[in-house]
Formats: structure tokens, sequence, C-alpha cells
């Protein structure tokens, strides 16, 4: 089950990440925005697959009002994803907020 931290280690060892509050939580961007603690145990994130992952397992994945007309956040339960599916979800959304990899 992964926390805030493991969020944290996996956003801060991409390349260029920065980490600096949004709306009083913890947010890390690449270029922009590419994640987010949006409350206790709740992670904000970016991807082209928010429609899908949400039908597909709605306990895990879901967005509020808030989030309406940004269709590429998503919110996950960190508790309910696993580490791996963490790692490739920030890896996404690093690549949607602008980050590059290193060669």
């Amino acid at each position: 089950m992964p926390t805030e931290d493991d969020a944290r280690r996996l956003c801060l060892a991409l390349p260029g990440v920065t980490e600096r509050p949004s709306w009083g939580q913890p947010a890390w961007f690449a270029k922009t925005l590419m994640a987010r603690i949006w409350e206790p145990g709740v992670l904000t994130v970016k991807t082209e697959e928010r429609e899908a992952l949400a039908g597909t397992a709605p306990e895990v994945f879901f967005w509020t009002p808030h989030h309406e007309r940004s269709p590429q956040l998503v919110l996950l339960h960190l508790a309910k994803v696993s580490p791996a599916e963490l790692e490739e979800l920030l890896d996404e959304s690093f690549r949607i907020a602008g980050g590059r990899h290193l060669p």
C-alpha cells in the first residue's frame, strides 16, 4: 500500500521534478503540475485514461466537480493501488506535465 512518502519519493526521482505547496498541499511539478495531495490518502495525477480508470475501478479512481473542466486529472486512493501501478501513473503524469526523461 503506497503512502504519501512513496508518492513523494517517486515524483522526486524523476528528472527535474520539484516539490512546492499547491492549495496548501504537497505538489510536484515537471513543467506543469504532475501530482498533488488532494486530501490525506488521496493523490491527484494526470492521465489520458481517466474515464477508463474510473469506469473499471471506481473504488480507486474518481474525480470531483472541481475536476470536471480538467479531463486529464483523476484522483486515486493511495491505499488501493499497487506500488507498480502508482509508479506507472506518475510516469504518465510526468510525461503529460511536460517532463523529459534523461536519455
